[in-house]
């Protein structure tokens, strides 16, 4: 193994002693050693070091021009810290202050003068051997280190997935709680807004009759507002049913759009600002844009959304900017702000679900939300914000081609009168289904729990029944299937705020001909009987 690194070794020896030399390149060439330059010269003890880059250097100390100990400086200059690399003194004089001087100096050991032959080997086959084991040494300290660099970024790139998966986990699993409660937040949203719109409607005709201009705009004011509060509460069902791609889109007016939302806004962003002592004024530059295929109201929610933002962004007061611009094959709205913006992480973040820059005063929902109708709409949303510098929102829809007004088709009407018992536990709703049947000129009955609703079906005569679906005792899918017992060919319409979520899970419930959901027109409901009745009457006529 020895004799290995001797025949691999490296040697620079500097003597200016010719006989010296000769003698050591003897001496390691019969050791097997050849790789061995010389230099009787200490001046080119330096450049021949560069250029051979030794294992080992053999130097003496007394030398014309340059002594050993300064060419011992030169060479400690020259080395690496990381390197080892032996140095062996060759001289005569054996003082203690000499080695020490020398050793003080980078030297690793001596030859004394003159040389003995078996000496010679051993120190340089130690020092030889102690180099190559230690760059052996740093060689696998190094593999190591690379692997170790490997592994950690193995594991850094496992943890980084383990977190992006652990955030989805946690993100599914606050969906899924928030589609658990969208259902009965739905039911109940629904109820109050079928009575909200139901009671305007019949308001509306007495107002044209009696009430100025100014209270037939308050109420229209009112169904408008209610009526895109239905559409939002309509899409909390994509919580338990995604969104159809073959939804019915119609031609949309982004101009009327972002003016419609200037006005429904204002009690945010005047009234309650200003009831704050904070100035806010909304300012529209509005081009003439083509129509964009959309849902009116879905595209009302997203400037509502992003006005109410860009509000919370100014708590000092400032001004909304809403443009439209268009081009070839497309329309756009901007909304421009002069609030506190946002660093580009939160720019970067803004659209995802749950993340917020409110703290407890933020869902983290509305922007997600403003994303999502926008690519339902195969719209593009681009965001230019800096902090402290204000924030603009660029969503950009596809334009469509403009149409004719199309010409509501009239709703169909029996040709006689109906008996209809209609059964709701929420008196004021039920109220409110019964008015709109007298209007059409049928009579009603009602009953507020759906185990008083059988009661009075077995003890009257009834052609139709309408029921609610969460009630006490008996609900109505209940009451459907013991109407059905008792009287087979009569009708079943089940009206509930559950509509949608039923029909996602799987259409009508047994005895139930037809399921609506609120809220619901009086137009709506009159289709709806037409087509109840009617489709009833033909399969008993098929019996």
């Amino acid at each position: 193994m020895t004799n290995d690194y001797l025949s691999k070794a490296k040697v620079l020896i500097v003597d200016d002693e010719p006989a010296n030399v000769r003698l050591l390149e003897r001496i390691l060439a019969l050791a097997g050693c050849h790789q061995v330059r010389c230099t009787t010269d200490p001046r080119q003890a330096l450049p021949l070091f560069l250029e051979v880059e030794p294992d080992i250097v053999l130097l003496d100390l007394n030398m014309p021009y340059l002594n050993g100990f300064t060419v011992l400086e030169q060479l400690k200059a020259a080395i690496s810290l990381e390197d080892y690399l032996p140095i062996l003194i060759l001289t005569a004089d054996i003082t203690v202050e000499t080695k020490r001087k020398a050793l003080t100096s980078g030297a690793k050991d001596f030859l004394t003068k003159p040389l003995d032959h078996a000496e010679v080997v051993l120190r340089i086959q130690n020092l030889i051997e102690n180099r190559f084991l230690r760059q052996s040494m740093q060689r696998h300290n190094l593999d190591l280190e690379r692997q170790v660099r490997e592994r950690t970024g193995q594991l850094e790139d496992t943890l980084h997935e383990l977190r992006t998966t652990q955030e989805q986990i946690v993100k599914q699993e606050r969906l899924r709680a928030l589609g658990m409660m969208a259902g009965g937040i739905a039911h109940d949203f629904n109820n109050a807004l079928t009575m909200m719109l139901g009671y305007g409607e019949l308001l509306h005709p007495w107002l044209e009759q009696n009430g100025s201009k100014r209270e037939i705009t308050y109420l229209d004011h009112i169904v408008s507002a209610a009526q895109d509060a239905s559409h939002v509460v309509s899409r909390l069902r994509e919580f338990y049913r995604p969104a159809e791609d073959n939804e019915i889109r119609l031609p949309v007016d982004l101009n009327e759009v972002v003016e419609r939302v200037i006005s429904l806004t204002s009690p945010k962003w005047k009234g309650k600002s200003r009831a704050a002592g904070v100035q806010i004024e909304v300012v529209s530059n509005l081009d003439k844009v083509p129509p964009v295929a959309g849902n009116a109201a879905e595209l009302r929610e997203v400037l509502t959304n992003l006005i109410f933002n860009a509000v919370d962004a100014m708590p000092q007061g400032g001004t909304i900017t809403l443009s439209t611009t268009s081009d070839v094959d497309s329309a756009a709205v901007t909304i421009t702000d002069t609030g506190i913006g946002m660093t580009p992480e939160e720019r970067e973040r803004c659209l995802e679900p749950f993340f917020t820059t409110k703290g407890e005063h933020g869902t983290g929902l509305g922007l997600s939300v403003v994303y999502g109708i926008v690519q339902r709409h195969k719209g593009a949303i681009e965001i230019t914000s800096e902090k402290n510098a204000g924030t603009t929102f660029a969503i950009r829809f596809p334009a469509t081609a403009e149409v004719e007004a199309a010409v509501k088709p009239q709703i169909a009407r029996l040709d006689r009168t109906l008996r209809v018992l209609v059964v709701d536990d929420q008196e004021v709703i039920c109220e409110l289904i019964a008015e709109y049947m007298h209007g059409d000129g049928h009579s009603t009955a009602c009953a507020y729990r759906g185990d008083e609703a059988l009661k009075l079906f077995q003890k009257g005569t009834f052609d139709l029944v309408i029921t609610d679906q969460a009630m006490p005792v008996m609900n109505g899918s209940q009451l459907a299937v013991a109407v059905k017992q008792h009287a087979p060919e009569i009708p079943v319409i089940l009206l509930t705020g559950f509509g949608d979520e039923m029909l996602a899970l799987g259409g009508r419930p047994p005895g139930v001909d037809l399921v609506l959901g609120k809220p619901i027109s009086h137009a709506e409901l009159r289709q709806a009987v037409y087509q109840a009745f009617t489709a009833s009457k033909k399969l008993a006529s098929v019996a």
